[in-house]
């Protein structure tokens, strides 16, 4: 099948896929759609191929990275799922605390990108933990399709307590300092912004493309935040203007960054929606931001 080139593929369909990706629209009507734009050349088999994530091929830190020491671990979640899995990776060799960072995945479960980040996290020297919110359900599926069916079953607010209860996991952890971050992406981000809201010493939160908190959420942040944004994003965005005059309002420590001319998603590699400089840039700031206030 000869190789599509992103300037070939019209905004509205990865504005399609982000319907799609975030339940708008099934798979029927999202292939059904998409039919729309195979013109010129292109099927909807290869677009199909085009736009879907590719995990096999981009993966960045291996799980056996000599580097790293990662391993599966449980951990207990009594107001969120019960015992929930993750990822916990650190440096190899490494005999000090160190800081931490809870990486949060996207609305899928604990997937092959996001344990990649959470490898990706660990390297720079903190102890990172990727937890799966699936985990009560069987975990992470395999597949993206039925990992967001299953996590639609789940309440996310019990979720968010899966996640503050990962932050505390760390907290405890004989190989962490006490000094802890999170960073999500999309339904993380979410998560990010509400652990921010929901943990009084939680020291650095890092949303990529997340939903925000109400104004009265927002007053209760003590944590600095860093957050990215997709300016071709125009769902999330919708949120910032109101999430900016309440961290204002409140005098709140943050910095916003806009990425030009980006779709949501901009950060995973693994879809044409990937834009490597600027993911690179949002990356090495946000491990920066974690350096400063985690260290």
């Amino acid at each position: 099948m000869k190789s599509i080139k992103k300037e070939q593929v019209s905004q509205e369909v990865f504005d399609l896929y982000d319907d799609y990706a975030h339940n708008r629209i099934d798979r029927r009507k999202f292939v059904e759609r998409l039919s729309a734009y195979a013109v010129g050349g292109l099927t909807v088999s290869s677009l199909m191929s085009f736009i879907m994530p590719n995990y096999q091929d981009k993966i960045q830190i291996k799980a056996d990275d000599p580097r790293l020491k990662t391993e599966t671990i449980e951990y207990n979640s009594p107001r969120g799922g019960g015992k929930i899995s993750g990822q916990l990776s650190r440096p190899a060799g490494n005999s000090k605390k160190l800081p931490g960072i809870v990486v949060v995945h996207e609305n899928r479960g604990l997937n092959p990108h996001i344990a990649d980040v959470g490898r990706r996290a660990a390297l720079p020297g903190f102890i990172s933990v990727s937890p799966d919110a699936l985990s009560p359900l069987g975990g992470y599926p395999g597949n993206d399709d039925d990992g967001r069916t299953m996590q639609r079953e789940r309440d996310r607010d019990e979720m968010l307590q899966d996640f503050i209860a990962a932050f505390n996991y760390l907290k405890s952890h004989p190989e962490c300092d006490g000094n802890i971050g999170v960073v999500g992406f999309c339904f993380g981000g979410w998560i990010s912004n509400m652990m921010a809201v929901e943990v009084s010493d939680l020291k650095a939160a890092v949303p990529f493309y997340g939903g925000q908190p109400s104004e009265e959420e927002t007053k209760q942040i003590e944590a600095p935040l860093l957050l990215h944004y997709a300016e071709l994003d125009t769902r999330v965005n919708a949120g910032w203007p109101d999430y900016e005059a309440a961290l204002k309002k409140y005098d709140k420590e943050y910095t916003a960054h806009m990425y030009p001319g980006v779709n949501h998603g901009f950060h995973n590699d693994t879809t044409p929606r990937y834009d490597e400089a600027a993911a690179k840039l949002a990356w090495s700031r946000t491990i920066d931001f974690f350096k400063e206030k985690l260290t």
